[in-house]
C-alpha cells in the first residue's frame, strides 16, 4: 500500500523525504507536528524531527499570508489528523 493513497498521503510522503534531506518544509514541519502518532502507527519517521514545529510551522505560513496563516495552518493539521486516522485504519501498525 501506498501512503499517498491515503488522505493527506501526498503530504506526508513529502514532508518525510524533506525531513531525510533535513529541509524545513510545511511538510516536514506537518509530519514533525505527527511523528509520535505516526511512528506508533508504524510508518518509518526520521529521528530528525524539528523542535517546535507548531510555531515554526505557523511562522513559516504568516511569513507568507498573516491573514490567511490561522485557517491554512488548521488545514494542514486536519490534513495530519485524517491521514493518521486513514493510516490507523488499514492497519499498517507494528504494534502487538
Amino acid at each position: 500500500m501506498s501512503i499517498e493513497s491515503l488522505p493527506g498521503g501526498d503530504l506526508i510522503e513529502k514532508g518525510l523525504r524533506d525531513l531525510t534531506e533535513k529541509r524545513e518544509t510545511d511538510e516536514a514541519l506537518l509530519v514533525s507536528i505527527g511523528a509520535s502518532r505516526l511512528r506508533h502507527e508504524g510508518l518509518p519517521v526520521p529521528g530528525n524531527v524539528f523542535s517546535d514545529p507548531e510555531r515554526r510551522l505557523y511562522d513559516r505560513l504568516a511569513r507568507e499570508d498573516e491573514d490567511s496563516a490561522h485557517s491554512r495552518y488548521n488545514a494542514l493539521v486536519r490534513r495530519l489528523v485524517s491521514f493518521e486516522n486513514a493510516l490507523e485504519c488499514v492497519g499498517l501498525s507494528t504494534k502487538t
